[in-house]
């Protein structure tokens, strides 16, 4: 049987605000098979933003335990969270968090400045997973001179250049039009058709219904899941 590449096992996240106390998860359990495409759902206030911020290893859970590609991350230091987040996932977020000053290359290629890849090797990679998400001939444009679609398909490359064991995208359409929003949807299916384990965080049910499997939280706890 294919093993979980995530494994999530009574995970419970509790807040403090003063003398108030906010259960935002509640012993979630969840299981995710490599090479599998989920979507989180769920209304404000439902958990999935915590949620994601766990898989992520943005956040540690008060409780629970956590497997990410046979590594039990609940229990790590930021320090040693932060080395597995460059490795193992790979973020897109609704913003695209691009930095200006630089071009797509150079964009691409910021995770593996951190993982210590040299110069050269890192400006080949990023050519190389940028012609994979169609941006062949805006490789040196900077993202004020790139559409929004553009600047996604960027933040995709990015995500997808250090070849993590999982894309984790969060809102992804969240500020494009529904032409490119369907566009950057396609571009998630060949990502997914390539054997890529993906995690989409959205509250929208037609972006949702691209994926194989969809998780409704509500409440901090798993509603549902529908296959």
């Amino acid at each position: 049987m294919n093993k979980p590449i995530i494994s999530l096992e009574g995970i419970t996240k509790t807040y403090y605000l003063g003398e108030q106390v906010v259960n935002a998860l509640r012993s979630i359990d969840l299981a995710i098979l490599k090479g599998e495409y989920i979507a989180l759902m769920g209304p404000s206030g439902s958990g999935k933003s915590t949620l994601m911020n766990i898989i992520g290893c943005l956040d540690s859970p008060t409780s629970g335990n956590y497997w990410l590609n046979n590594q039990e991350v609940s229990k790590m230091s930021d320090s040693d969270l932060s080395v597995v987040r460059n490795k193992e996932i790979g973020f897109v977020f609704q913003t695209f968090n691009l930095l200006n000053r630089l071009n797509a290359i150079d964009n691409v290629a910021l995770p593996l400045v951190y993982a210590g890849i040299p110069k050269k090797q890192r400006e080949e990679q990023a050519k190389l997973v940028l012609e994979k998400v169609g941006l062949k001939d805006r490789m040196n444009h900077k993202p004020n001179e790139l559409s929004g679609g553009q600047r996604q398909r960027v933040a995709v490359a990015r995500a997808l250049v250090n070849n993590p064991s999982i894309l984790l995208a969060d809102e992804p359409t969240g500020n494009l039009d529904s032409k490119t929003s369907h566009e950057i949807m396609a571009l998630f299916e060949e990502i997914y058709a390539a054997g890529n384990t993906i995690v989409l965080v959205t509250h929208e049910e037609d972006i949702a219904n691209h994926a194989r499997k969809i998780v409704r939280l509500k409440d901090g706890v798993v509603e549902k899941t529908l296959i």
